[in-house]
């Protein structure tokens, strides 16, 4: 079973939001669509970034670190490439 470690785009606040699930399409649309919430203030949101990993540890670990960079910077860095995970 494959676990997806994404990255969000809202182009018109320039925010990201980094999750991960087993389905991230489906959480796209939940990203777009949820009533209250942090990603409800920014929509709408692309996926810029999948990654597939084989555990669910693994996907946690990733999302955890991407998260804990902080950096806009950093994170751009990542889905053109530049930094591989």
């Amino acid at each position: 079973m494959s676990y997806w470690v994404y990255i969000l785009h809202s182009t018109d606040s320039d925010k990201y939001y980094i999750g991960q699930s087993r389905n991230p399409h489906r959480r796209l649309e939940f990203h777009n669509t949820i009533e209250k919430g942090y990603t409800s203030r920014y929509r709408p949101w692309a996926i810029l970034y999948l990654k597939e990993y084989q555990s669910r540890q693994e996907t946690i670990k990733v999302e955890k670190m991407i998260k804990d960079w902080k950096s806009k910077e950093k994170i751009r860095r990542l889905i053109e490439g530049e930094i591989i995970v």
